[in-house]
């Protein structure tokens, strides 16, 4: 169920990205990734239906998703390097990107299943870092937005029109979600 929900998101934003539609948008792209963003952790809070989906899809499948970070962090040095985007944004989101998408690699090698206290301990020290470090990509997009609106331009086409409508939501709900996995009890809590 959540695979198809992600790949029939993915399809949805894709198509948007190839159709030119967030260069119509009165929303620019660092606005686009935090509503998309708190609409997803809320249909996971509210629906039993999607916690249930997501504790049975488990952590290892939360983690390897950030392995795309590696890819997306070297991108991001290439189009610093070609002047397409500033290297205020590019240094930071690249190597950020590559460590933490490095970091993915080990966690699901010798962290998971997180069965003991230190592979938990790992779990959380990698998943605290990633948080802070697409936080603080996002924090910055914003701040350039907001100092040169034209920042977000290589953002309202593909490939870069892909991170805000998708690949940004996706890595912070995940690295929310993985927070239950770092408890001890090996599974998100319910609520409700």
């Amino acid at each position: 169920m959540v695979r198809l929900v992600v790949f029939v998101w993915l399809a949805i934003a894709a198509a948007i990205g190839a159709m030119g539609l967030l260069r119509q948008s009165p929303i620019p792209p660092p606005a686009i990734a935090i509503g998309l963003t708190i609409a997803a952790l809320l249909v996971v809070r509210l629906s039993p239906r999607a916690r249930q989906a997501v504790h049975e899809l488990g952590p290892g499948p939360l983690v390897l998703f950030h392995v795309v970070r590696i890819a997306a962090g070297a991108y991001f040095l290439v189009l610093g390097a070609s002047g397409v985007l500033p290297h205020e944004f590019t240094t930071m989101a690249g190597w950020g990107d590559i460590l933490v998408g490095a970091g993915a690699v080990w966690v699901l090698l010798r962290a998971l299943p997180a069965r003991t206290s230190g592979q938990r301990l790992t779990l959380l020290v990698w998943n605290i870092l990633g948080l802070l470090d697409i936080l603080g990509v996002l924090g910055n997009a914003l701040r350039l937005f907001i100092q040169n609106p034209s920042f977000v331009d290589p953002f309202l086409l593909l490939p870069l029109a892909i991170l805000p409508t998708f690949v940004v939501p996706i890595v912070i709900v995940s690295h929310v979600l993985l927070f239950s996995w770092t408890r001890g009890s090996g599974a998100p809590r319910r609520s409700g």
